[in-house]
């Protein structure tokens, strides 16, 4: 049912995206998947601003895995700017990150991320999240969100 639910992928680093798409290949996850590589690039992509200006190519997502650490706006940056968007702030936000720190942790809950998953070292504990995060998806609801260009 909700295998039509885009996930937004905002990293920048290539090998995590490539380990990513291999896992939820792994996982039979079948929601399309889009990225950015950074936070500027996440912003544009959920605007609907060039070169994501297609939204039958590039469709508003269901959630997005948010990396903390990423040049130009950080993940932390990209956070406030989204639930400061009436159209966009119920998206749901998975902070997919490498750093253990309580203090990005409680930062990533204030700014209103829905969860918080540390990046796992091996391709198998990143096949398990990707199984965890399909069976989660196929049996939640998700809210409605606007199209900000069409705002």
């Amino acid at each position: 049912m909700n295998e039509k639910q885009t996930i937004l992928l905002v990293d920048d680093t290539r090998n995590d995206i490539w380990l990513v798409r291999r896992a939820f290949k792994n996982a039979q996850v079948l929601n399309p998947i889009q990225e950015a590589h950074n936070g500027d690039e996440a912003i544009a992509y959920l605007q609907g601003e060039p070169p994501f200006d297609d939204r039958a190519r590039f469709p508003v997502p269901g959630v997005m895995l948010l990396d903390i650490s990423m040049p130009r706006r950080n993940g932390f940056q990209v956070l406030e700017w989204l639930r400061g968007q009436p159209g966009l702030k119920r998206l749901i936000v998975i902070i997919f990150t490498a750093s253990l720190r309580d203090e990005d942790i409680d930062r990533a809950f204030d700014l209103g991320a829905n969860f918080f998953i540390v990046k796992p070292n091996g391709l198998e504990s990143l096949i398990t999240i990707a199984r965890c995060l399909r069976d989660w998806m196929e049996c939640s609801q998700f809210p409605q969100l606007d199209d900000v260009t069409r705002v």
